[in-house]
């Protein structure tokens, strides 16, 4: 803290601190402050207060900028696979060939689920939402597995249950969509890919050798790269407000695909998907839209446009609006919504009421034709959202561990009634 602040309440001052990052942000040290001035700094939704110091992700919205570890977005999209980001947010350090191999064996090794918990599938009814028993799996995975529930220091014991957890979240995804569309589980295949084995398990049929095609399986790595971690938002703060009351990893993740599941976070993309679906269907032009966003007397909203954090274009977005093209020229497919996609785009940044209230398209925008395209049903978005999430969320767990963090406890400002006696219910 070489820098100081002062904060003036009436006719006392306090010095505050100021502390810098490595990409130069800076925060006020507020910690004293209730108890120098009987204070507290209000700021519901959080949206300029800091949680923690974090060396994962870096995020400058004014810029369109994202880095893992400090390694930029687009570089890793490029060139990476998930199971080497996983390695790097969780670790901090690009894995060797050595480290990659041992890590990749790791989820093999833990692919398949206890043979108690396919019962377990069948006591869902076949509507119920995909989200919701992921999350329900999660916590009865860790009852066959009791010794994930003690882990809460370096070493081997948490190298095996991240990568027990990275692992079986694809099998329970997988298998909640089966048993939604009434077919048989498929069995993981410890021999494919981290992805291949994802979309075996998924669409695989009976007595067909699966066959993954190398397009799709890259197309489905790179939507879990960028969905990886992103700084501290909703779920990853959920995950770590519950780490900090020492829960363990299992019981911190489910509460993040709790977070995750709301159409303000990873409902998102399928919100997206909706609503050019309705605009297909509608038959009206796209202007018909803009301008009923436009328009204060209605509450209609452009779902994939703007971003709590990014004031620009957000760097996810422009990568998988490239993807989607490769993909569906791969599969030889056509999609009418992407169609409505580039228009409404088009016209947008065009737009002065879009470009001076800086609503760019997102990384929702693109992700659902990218997963529509991949054959993924609408109800999966969020859990394909929450697959690609893990890696960050444990990566979060760890690092609040290692800097053994206090509870999480925010303050409030009570608005109630002030104290008064209890009336006898004879006599109200």
């Amino acid at each position: 803290m070489s820098e100081k602040a002062t904060l003036t309440i009436g006719d006392a001052s306090y010095n505050l601190g100021v502390s810098i990052g490595s990409e130069g942000e800076k925060c006020l040290d507020i910690g004293l402050l209730r108890e120098q001035s009987g204070c507290i700094a209000m700021d519901p939704g959080f949206g300029n207060t800091g949680s923690c110091f974090s060396s994962i992700t870096f995020v400058d919205g004014e810029k369109g900028i994202l880095h893992y570890r400090g390694y930029p977005i687009e570089e890793l999209a490029e060139q990476a696979s998930f199971v080497e980001i996983c390695s790097l947010l969780i670790y901090g350090e690009l894995p060797d060939e050595k480290t990659l191999t041992k890590f990749r064996n790791a989820l093999a090794e833990h692919t398949a689920l206890h043979g108690n918990l396919t019962h377990h599938f069948s006591g869902f009814p076949e509507s119920a939402p995909p989200m919701a028993i992921l999350s329900a799996m999660l916590n009865l995975v860790s009852c066959f597995h009791p010794d994930v529930l003690e882990v809460y220091s370096e070493g081997h014991g948490f190298d095996r249950t991240a990568a027990l957890l990275l692992s079986k979240v694809r099998t329970i995804a997988a298998w909640s969509y089966r048993m939604s569309v009434g077919k048989p589980f498929n069995h993981p295949n410890p021999n494919l890919d981290y992805c291949a084995n994802f979309l075996h398990m998924m669409f695989s049929e009976p007595y067909r050798e699966y066959i993954p095609n190398p397009v799709v399986e890259r197309a489905l790595s790179l939507f879990l790269i960028l969905h990886a971690d992103h700084e501290q938002n909703c779920s990853t703060s959920t995950v770590r407000t519950v780490a900090s009351s020492r829960a363990n990893l299992f019981s911190s993740i489910a509460s993040g695909v709790c977070a995750l599941w709301g159409p303000l976070h990873g409902g998102a993309n399928s919100a997206v998907v909706q609503m050019l679906e309705d605009i297909r269907s509608s038959g009206r032009p796209v202007d018909y839209y803009l301008d009923k966003a436009k328009d204060k007397s209605h509450d209609y909203r452009l779902m994939g446009f703007g971003h709590r954090v990014y004031k620009n274009f957000d760097p996810r977005s422009l990568i998988l609006k490239e993807k989607v093209y490769d993909l569906l020229a791969e599969l030889n497919k056509s999609d009418p919504l992407l169609d409505i996609a580039l228009e409404l785009e088009e016209k947008t940044l065009k737009d002065d009421f879009f470009i001076s209230r800086k609503l760019y398209p997102n990384v929702d925008f693109y992700s659902g034709i990218l997963l529509r395209a991949i054959g993924i049903p609408l109800d999966m978005y969020p859990v394909m959202f929450a697959i690609g999430r893990m890696p960050g969320w444990i990566a979060n767990w760890r690092e609040l561990h290692d800097q053994n963090l206090r509870i999480t406890r925010p303050r409030q400002i009570y608005t109630g009634a002030q104290k008064r006696s209890y009336i006898p219910l004879s006599e109200r």
